[in-house]
């Protein structure tokens, strides 16, 4: 036996990340444990064209759907898809002035911002490396602007450390390089790293430190022009006379440390995260649109998919209207692409084999909420100095993101009130929207005072309540994609399934993209064949 801990799991260790550094740190580290990898993305997909009259039957018109349609209609097919709701697009989606949401229990949300302004409830950003997904919004024409993941004027807050004061991100994550910096230089100068690194590489690495940490000539951390070109000045330099800039006093190790906000400056460097990332003008849901109008009436909206049915001629789904029920009709081909996600389609009578059932059967979705809210004026802005980016909170909330565009108008602006996962959004999801919004105001009041003055509209999306996904996304484990993915993805029989739950880069639209080329070209070769 020994005295030293066995090792977290990838769940408990996500777990002790969300206690520690809060729910939007959790979710930065699913993706550097492996929870979402990089695009696969190497170009236009190809197919030849197939016999005379061959039909598909796509289930659900999101991303995965309609990029499956697409191509197929391309390529030569006779290509139909139902869609649940009255519009193109599953979740990317984006909230505008005027839309009424009614989620599962029946609340009833209309929005109430003013033209121009919106909130993503779904996906909100596409990572430069995401081609897929850049690829169809290229040929769509889809127009696109800067997404600001780090903003080193954005706050990082703790209810725990600096007296429940929000710290500049840029302070906190200088402190913290410059004083590991320091103690690396310590322990090069004395020594202590002479098995790993050779005389000449120990002179370039003390260098390397200095510039790395801002240390002063002694390779200490500390009050400088150095430092404070990293992490601000006391006071600024200026222009003409009284103009000598006061350097800022960098705060302790063990403070810097002890507050747990270091937990929060390294999202930006994770893969998902790295500049250059993208929008939409206007909102995600412009992709969606986009998509839904290249299809034209190949898509029947408002059909509820409540039976799937195959055999060796075909596979017909039976559906009704989604908002009045009513009489049931069906839709058939010869083959079926279904992207309907696993958490409904595990309540659909399906004809497959028992491998692919326990797949979808077995496979959670994972909690998440999203809180816009109007204010009436862009205080972050006028008051804070920041402009687009994020800050972080270890409140239930987890992250505020302001709005990345129409800088320094005088106008009203949306911000991204909250974004939460697990338990958090667990939660919220079981109090009324409007309680979910008054939540929002009272934990962003301790990051920006200004909040409850200048609150005009919110909206608040629970996504284990909405009706069409019950979830936000696919939360596969590592035992669960050792035995079921593989039979999630395989053909069965007429059907093959697609979707960001059918892919390693669940929760992204570029996990949506893969999924639906890899799943028509195996679906292609089947009728070729």
């Amino acid at each position: 036996m020994t005295d030293l801990p066995m090792a977290p799991s990838r769940r408990s260790l996500l777990s002790m990340i969300g206690v520690v550094a809060g729910s939007a740190a959790m979710y930065h580290a699913m993706t550097e444990l492996g929870y979402a990898e990089g695009s696969t993305f190497t170009g236009p997909i190809k197919l030849s064209n197939p016999p005379p009259g061959t039909s598909v039957l796509v289930l659900g018109a999101g991303v995965a759907g309609m990029v499956a349609a697409m191509e197929l209609r391309d390529a030569g097919y006779k290509v139909q898809v139902l869609e649940y709701n009255g519009r193109p697009g599953g979740r990317n989606w984006s909230l505008y002035g005027g839309d009424t949401y009614t989620e599962l229990g029946g609340f009833t949300q209309k929005v109430g911002f003013d033209p121009g302004q919106y909130i993503n409830p779904g996906p909100w950003r596409l990572p430069y490396h995401h081609q897929g997904i850049l690829h169809y919004v290229n040929r769509l024409g889809v127009a696109l602007e800067p997404f600001t993941q780090v903003n080193y004027n954005a706050w990082v807050h703790s209810t725990d450390a600096y007296g429940g004061k929000p710290q500049r991100y840029r302070e906190v994550q200088a402190d913290f390089q410059g004083h590991v910096a320091e103690l690396l230089s310590k322990s090069t100068k004395q020594g202590a790293l002479d098995q790993a690194v050779s005389k000449q590489d120990r002179e370039i690495l003390m260098a390397a430190l200095k510039n790395w940490g801002a240390l002063n000539e002694n390779y200490e951390y500390a009050k400088s022009i150095e430092a404070s070109n990293r992490r601000g000045f006391e006071v600024d330099p200026g222009g003409g006379l009284n103009s000598v800039p006061v350097p800022s006093e960098p705060r302790a190790l063990s403070e810097v440390l002890g507050s747990g906000l270091w937990a929060a400056i390294g999202a930006g460097c994770n893969y998902e995260m790295q500049s250059a990332i993208f929008q939409p003008k206007g909102g995600m849901g412009m992709i969606g649109k986009a998509m839904g109008k290249e299809l034209g009436p190949l898509i029947q909206y408002n059909a509820k998919v409540i039976d799937i049915k195959q055999d060796d001629k075909g596979v017909t789904a039976t559906y009704i209207d989604s908002r009045t029920g009513g009489e049931k009709r069906t839709a058939s081909a010869d083959w079926c692409v279904c992207t309907i996600p696993a958490s409904i389609l595990s309540q659909i009578p399906m004809n497959v084999g028992g491998p692919m059932k326990a797949a979808i059967n077995q496979l959670p979705y994972m909690a998440a909420l999203k809180v816009g809210l109007q204010f009436k004026r862009r205080f972050w802005e006028e008051d804070d100095k920041i402009y687009g980016g994020i800050s972080y909170t270890n409140q239930p909330n987890g992250t505020i993101s302001y709005p990345m565009w129409d800088y320094f108008s005088k106008g009203k602006g949306v911000v991204l009130g909250a974004y939460a996962f697990g338990e958090p959004a667990f939660i919220a999801a079981a109090k009324p929207p409007e309680e979910r919004i008054k939540d929002a105001l009272e934990y962003g009041s301790k990051v920006h005072p200004q909040y409850k003055e200048e609150f005009e509209a919110g909206v608040a999306v629970a996504w284990h309540r909405v009706p069409w996904t019950l979830g936000c996304a696919g939360g596969w484990t590592e035992a669960g994609r050792a035995q079921h993915y593989d039979n999630l993805c395989a053909l069965d029989g007429r059907i093959v399934l697609a979707g960001e739950h059918a892919s390693r880069i669940p929760a992204w639209q570029e996990g949506a993209v893969l999924s639906a080329l890899d799943a028509i070209e195996r679906l292609h070769k089947r009728v070729m064949a």
